[in-house]
């Protein structure tokens, strides 16, 4: 992923050295957008078509990097209306709404229609800390 959003950065930092709590988000949701967000969050995420955000497990594992990588398929509903060019990917703590937690342009962008299945495998989203 390309980066944590100031939102998680502001709550780790707090965390490990400010001495505050954190607690993790229970559930992790894999939003797809079709303009990347930022630091700040924002961009534009997908809607209708039957989109909806996906929940993600993921496995920590290695060290230099330490990966969080998602353990098991990430797949959405077929699309019943075109969701337009997805070019980015984002990790948020909600079904809708939340906070953005970490984000990445995908390597390659895909116009997603009507009948398509988006889907990660396995593997596939990895986050590092550089």
């Amino acid at each position: 992923m390309a980066g944590f959003s100031d939102y998680l950065e502001d709550k780790v930092l707090d965390h490990v050295f400010g001495g505050n709590s954190y607690t993790a988000p229970g559930t992790l949701y894999v939003a797809l957008y079709t303009v990347a967000p930022s630091d700040t969050g924002g961009g534009t995420e997908v809607t209708g078509g039957a989109y909806a955000r996906q929940t993600a497990t993921f496995n920590v594992s290695g060290t230099n990097p330490t990966t969080a990588t998602n353990a098991a398929a990430v797949e959405y509903p077929t699309a019943t209306a075109n969701y337009g060019t997805v070019v980015a990917v984002g990790i948020l703590d909600a079904l809708s709404s939340g906070n953005l937690l970490a984000y990445a342009n995908l390597d390659t962008s895909k116009s997603v229609t009507t009948g398509d299945v988006f889907r990660f495998d396995a593997g596939d989203l990895d986050i590092t800390l550089a």
